[in-house]
């Protein structure tokens, strides 16, 4: 008796100026590919969810707080933090156009629409670091997901998010007492200690267990000042 799998299919292919990617079903599962590497699937979500939970926990209570979430992905995040009224303002910040489409008329809308129609919801297609360095807007709480983690990035480019640079946009655009959270395939002690060399505060890294391997973790740090 031969033994049945299934054959992931792609949904859709695109060429955009970050390299390919790719969105694909395997199974239920809708799974996103960024040149070769796998991003994320609708598997669980558990970690995205933690992600938003976590930033608001280490808020000071303050009322409608404004969050920016680096990275559409599956939708995850954006749902969740639509889902709690205590978030004032979500502003998600996607770079690929093809992530955008295919929560808006694609098959993730079945994930996001709630989300995206929800008057708190504004998505800005821009690279994240760009976005940092040059946006005028403040905010409560950054919550990114945009890698694999900060020793483990989607394109090399990505890499100066993490560094002494890219922590002082994000320290530049959170509100006093604002909060940074960054999820991460791998608990990474090295950055840890350059959030602390870029004057962020209460660092720590918090584990989510997940079925098999090293857990997820969110890092979380209060912003200088």
């Amino acid at each position: 008796m031969t033994a049945s799998y299934d054959i992931p299919v792609v949904i859709d292919r695109r060429e955009g100026p970050y390299g390919e990617v790719v969105l694909r079903r395997h199974g239920a599962l809708l799974q996103i590919i960024a040149n070769g590497c796998f991003l994320m699937d609708t598997s669980d979500g558990r970690s995205e969810r933690l992600l938003v939970d976590a930033a608001l926990d280490a808020l000071d209570g303050r009322t409608e707080p404004k969050v920016l979430i680096g990275g559409l992905g599956v939708g995850f995040s954006l749902a969740h933090a639509a889902a709690d009224p205590r978030w004032g303002h979500i502003t998600v910040v996607e770079r690929e156009g093809a992530i955008i489409d295919w929560h808006r008329d694609g098959p993730l809308a079945e994930l996001s629409a709630a989300a995206l129609a929800d008057p708190r919801t504004e998505v800005v297609r821009s690279d994240l670091l760009a976005h940092v360095n040059e946006t005028s807007d403040t905010y409560d709480a950054l919550c990114l997901d945009i890698d694999n983690g900060p020793d483990w990035t989607v394109t090399e480019d990505n890499t100066g998010l993490y560094g002494p640079a890219g922590l002082a946009s994000c320290a530049r655009v959170l509100k006093p007492g604002g909060v940074l959270a960054v999820w991460s395939a791998q608990p990474s002690p090295e950055f840890e200690g350059t959030l602390r060399n870029a004057g962020f505060h209460q660092v720590r890294t918090e584990e989510i267990p997940v079925a098999r391997g090293v857990p997820d973790v969110v890092h979380l740090a209060v912003g200088p000042g």
